[in-house]
């Protein structure tokens, strides 16, 4: 069994970990995961959760590491184009777009 990623987000920023979580913000076509989906990642590269199914979680991941350390939240975007159909896509034909964001438990606790 797999536990829910903002599960896993919470418990990882509370333990002190530097956190980032990957959102499935908008899709188009055939996408392998829906809107809503989730994937944390923590500063080393731990992943729980999945925002396409395998195809594209590795440059998500590279992202996310760098967004854990403090680089400002992106809004990542892949498909299948003709030049990029060998390169880090989805096999499937659709297109689907990731927010990657900062988890700060420290601003939710002072609220």
């Amino acid at each position: 069994m797999t536990d829910d990623p903002l599960d896993v987000a919470e418990r990882w920023a509370r333990e002190g970990r530097k956190v980032a979580l990957a959102t499935v913000v908008d899709t188009w076509g055939s996408a392998p995961r829906p809107v809503g989906s989730h994937l944390v990642i923590d500063g080393e590269g731990a992943f729980e959760g999945s925002v396409s199914g395998g195809c594209v979680e590795g440059a998500v991941i590279a992202e996310a590491v760098e967004i854990a350390a403090g680089a400002p939240p992106r809004l990542l975007e892949f498909g299948v184009a003709d030049e990029t159909a060998w390169e880090v896509g989805l096999s499937c034909g659709g297109t689907i777009r990731i927010y990657v964001e900062p988890l700060d438990v420290s601003a939710e606790a002072a609220a």
